[in-house]
């Protein structure tokens, strides 16, 4: 008995580690998206996790049960979410437009200075 009781915490912690969420590559059921971590999200695509960095300053954090991505900082290069498909954003210097295409992030134009006006993202060359 005492060495049941002597085991039982290093078997649990055994147990516990490999309760880990997911993890880029494995496979997943249904559409969605998790924080990975605090800089990093993972979304459900075509069956299994891909990573989606969250270079802004606000990361990855999820609030009432919805993951938030801040890709303000994100480059060209970066894969990006089946929800951003076809949508722009800012370079972080602000002197271009990234769109994701194909889920991943590419510079589509070169501006004197990018900015977002409501909804719309506006290039002045």
């Amino acid at each position: 008995m005492n060495r049941f009781l002597a085991l039982l915490p290093l078997v649990g912690s055994l147990f516990l580690s490999g309760c880990g969420g997911p993890d880029v590559g494995d496979s997943c059921q249904v559409s969605g998206y998790v924080c990975r971590d605090e800089a990093e999200a993972l979304e459900c695509r075509q069956g299994q996790w891909r990573a989606l960095p969250c270079k802004g300053p606000r990361g990855c954090a999820e609030l009432d049960g919805t993951v938030h991505c801040d890709t303000s900082a994100n480059l060209a290069g970066d894969n990006c979410a089946l929800s951003a498909e076809g949508r722009g954003l800012c370079r972080a210097d602000g002197l271009a437009v990234l769109e994701c295409r194909m889920g991943v992030l590419v510079e589509t134009e070169e501006c004197r200075s990018c900015s977002l006006s409501g909804s719309q993202l506006v290039c002045q060359k």
